[in-house]
């Protein structure tokens, strides 16, 4: 799912890490708010301010993602799951259970914990920067505050939308889980709720590029896109886990076991066994015992 990646911090016991792609949009979404947001709303501050800010609101922002995620990964860790990890990426972060939740409550309390994160941060941040223009704080204080808390609440909104990998789809998962008792269906009818909204927001974004918003639209377009795919990967994961459920290895080995001399060439081995008997493993002997595969 991600490129290359580097270490970041741990906390909770739960490594915290960030794709190549994160730098990008932290450059952007900084260079944005910089240029862009905080010069209009916010006018006649030197330049530098306005890049002080829109550093101190990407770093929050992601800050806050981090919050969203630690959320999902602790209410995971007390209900037994095993977590690997966070990684922060170009379209937010995402927290990485080292298996399913086993119940449809566990699925539950842990999908809704990031959101209720979320809420709670973005509550914190509007209170604060309403109390702080009201007690005549500085606008480079309270305009970053009120953006932290403005985009926080559009992560909530975004995120209890009902499609699947969405916390909302999750949520809805586990309810669908819990009334018919089957998390196969359950994952269908949201995965598929989750590449029907990827559609709608690929729509979306052509439209918006061709009708003169192209940067909106090339993110909605490329946000779609990953909703589409990643939708689509977690039902075939749910299918596959499945249809293995209880199975050994011995139905899937292959019974007869073909050696080769350690003698043998190179060109020999593909011509006289690889091309014949099309296997993908040999055992290579030295004439007395296996020397390696």
């Amino acid at each position: 799912m991600f490129g290359k990646t580097f270490p970041l911090f741990k906390v909770f016991g739960v490594r915290v890490q960030a794709d190549l792609s994160w730098l990008i949009i932290v450059l952007l979404v900084t260079w944005s708010l910089a240029v862009g947001v905080f010069p209009a709303q916010y006018k006649d501050l030197p330049p530098a301010v306005y890049w002080a800010m829109g550093a101190a609101a990407s770093f929050g922002l992601f800050g806050s993602i981090v919050l969203h995620e630690l959320a999902h990964s602790v209410v995971a860790l007390r209900r037994g799951i095993p977590m690997r990890r966070i990684t922060l990426f170009i379209f937010g972060g995402v927290a990485e259970m080292g298996e399913e939740p086993k119940t449809p409550l566990d699925e539950f309390l842990v999908a809704i914990a990031g959101p209720i994160m979320s809420v709670l941060i973005a509550g914190a941040c509007l209170v604060f920067s309403i109390a702080g223009s009201a007690l005549q704080l500085p606008a480079q204080v309270t305009g970053v505050v009120w953006y932290l808390g403005m985009i926080n609440a559009i992560v909530v909104i975004f995120n209890i939308v009902p499609a699947f990998p969405l916390d909302g789809g999750r949520v809805l998962r586990s309810i669908l889980w819990r009334w018919r008792g089957d998390l196969t269906w359950a994952t269908k009818i949201t995965a598929s709720l989750g590449s029907s909204f990827g559609m709608f927001l690929i729509f979306i974004g052509v439209f918006g590029f061709i009708t003169g918003n192209p940067v909106g639209g090339i993110w909605q377009l490329l946000i779609g896109l990953f909703l589409r795919n990643a939708s689509a990967m977690s039902y075939q994961h749910v299918l596959v886990k499945n249809a293995l459920r209880g199975e050994t290895v011995v139905r899937f080995m292959r019974p007869e076991v073909v050696t080769v001399s350690s003698h043998v060439t190179v060109a020999e081995l593909v011509e006289d066994y690889i091309y014949t008997l099309h296997h993908k493993l040999f055992l290579v002997t030295d004439g007395t015992d296996w020397s390696g595969v």
